[in-house]
This record gives structure tokens, C-alpha cells and sequence, in this order.
């Protein structure tokens, strides 16, 4: 290729590796083994991301991909039952997860104030969320223009080997945001029974603007939280 310069136009001669020489070279083996995780780790992400779609899809920011797949490409390492280049998520500490934000702009740490209790009963296949008594103005940090606001739960059993998964979900009323109390509430998912795949539970808080009776998603779910709550392996 050519470029400019102050003695006119220079040709620039290809540069770098060449791909077949990183697939053979024994001087490139870390460079394998490092590609062959990261994939590893795009593919899990891309797993998760479709497992949690109905709720993903208003609740994420434009980096969300990238900051996924390096927080499972963190768990990937520390698998301790593989060789390099051979790690995989389900044998990792998968705990690294709880509390990823998949919105950095609406994160729940800085939104749900409520006290909750997530629960796991792998016998029934049960995904519970227990959620303390609340005001909204108190216990939940809104945007401004925010009128009403729902919160939802959903759990996934995640197959990272076969790429499959199983999603289910509960959503709570559009409620007020207002200073009435709300009492306690319970959302539960059903899940596969006896199950032993991982399992991860997500939180989110949805806000909306009601406008002449109608409920409108604020700012097109800018500020919209959501988050893993649980992480759950055999």
C-alpha cells in the first residue's frame, strides 16, 4: 500500500505474522492456547446474551459484549482441571459472575436498595426471589421523568457444551413511583428438576413514563438495570 509523506508517496510493505505461521510455530503455542480461551469465552457469552434475551434486550449497554466475555474468560482460567487452551467455563469458578451489570449506565447496585434473598431448589427445578417490604421513592433510585417501574426475575440452566439453555421468568406489576408501601413479594422460576447444569439467576428494575394513560419504556430503556444475583454450580 501507499502513504504520504513529506517526501511525497512511500510504499508500506505488509507487516506481521502471518496466520498460518501462529497456527504451527511452537514460539506462537501461548498465543494458541490464549485464542483458543477467547473464543471459548465469546462463545459462553454468546450463550448467556441468548439465554436472557427478553430481558437483555432493554437492559445493556454498548460494551456489554466485551465486558462478558473477559468475566468469563476469567473463569475460564480458573479451571483447574484442564490444560491451557482447554479450559472451560462450566469447570471454572463461575461465583465470578455474581454481580456482573449488564447496563453500566442503569447499574442495580446503584438502583434496587430493597433487601432480597435469592433461593435455588434443584430438586424442584425452583428459582425464587424474595423481596423485602419497600417504598419505591426510597428503596429505588429512578431517573428523572420516571412515573411507574417493574421489576422482573429470571433464571437460565446453561449447557455450555451442547449450546443449549433453558430460561424462565417472572414479572412483577407496573407499580407508582411513589412513597406507597410495597409489600414483601416472592417471584419464582421454573426450572428443569434435578438439573445439573450451572445455573444463574438475574434481577432487573424496568422504568417507564406514562403519557395521556399509555406506559412508554424511558429514554428507550437507557437507565433500565440488570444484573446476576445468583450463581449456582454442582
Amino acid at each position: 500500500s501507499f502513504y504520504k509523506s513529506g517526501d511525497g508517496y512511500l510504499a508500506r510493505e505488509k507487516g506481521g505474522v502471518s496466520a498460518q505461521r501462529i497456527a504451527s510455530d511452537p514460539a506462537f503455542q501461548r498465543t494458541r492456547e490464549n485464542n483458543a480461551e477467547f473464543g471459548t469465552a465469546g462463545k459462553a457469552g454468546k450463550l448467556v446474551r441468548n439465554a436472557i434475551q427478553v430481558l437483555l434486550q432493554q437492559a445493556k449497554d454498548k460494551r456489554c459484549v466485551g465486558r462478558l466475555t473477559r468475566s468469563l474468560l476469567a473463569v475460564i482460567k480458573t479451571d483447574e482441571t484442564h490444560i491451557r487452551g482447554e479450559r472451560q467455563v462450566q469447570d471454572g469458578n463461575m461465583e465470578l459472575l455474581n454481580g456482573f451489570e449488564f447496563n453500566q449506565n442503569g447499574k442495580l447496585g446503584s438502583t434496587l436498595f430493597t433487601p432480597f434473598i435469592n433461593s435455588l431448589d434443584r430438586s424442584a427445578g425452583e428459582l425464587s426471589l424474595n423481596l423485602s417490604a419497600y417504598q419505591a421513592n426510597i428503596r429505588i433510585v429512578a431517573p428523572g421523568g420516571t412515573t411507574h417501574y417493574r421489576i422482573h426475575y429470571g433464571g437460565a440452566e446453561l449447557d455450555f457444551v451442547e449450546k443449549v439453555f433453558t430460561f424462565g421468568m417472572e414479572q412483577g406489576a407496573i407499580l407508582p413511583y411513589d412513597s406507597a408501601s410495597q409489600a414483601a413479594q416472592t417471584l419464582t422460576v421454573a426450572l428443569t428438576a434435578d438439573s445439573v447444569l450451572p445455573v444463574i439467576g438475574v434481577l432487573g428494575v424496568e422504568f417507564f413514563q406514562e403519557v395521556n394513560g399509555e406506559m412508554y419504556p424511558l429514554k428507550n430503556g437507557t437507565y433500565n438495570a440488570l444484573a446476576v444475583t445468583l450463581v449456582d454450580q454442582v
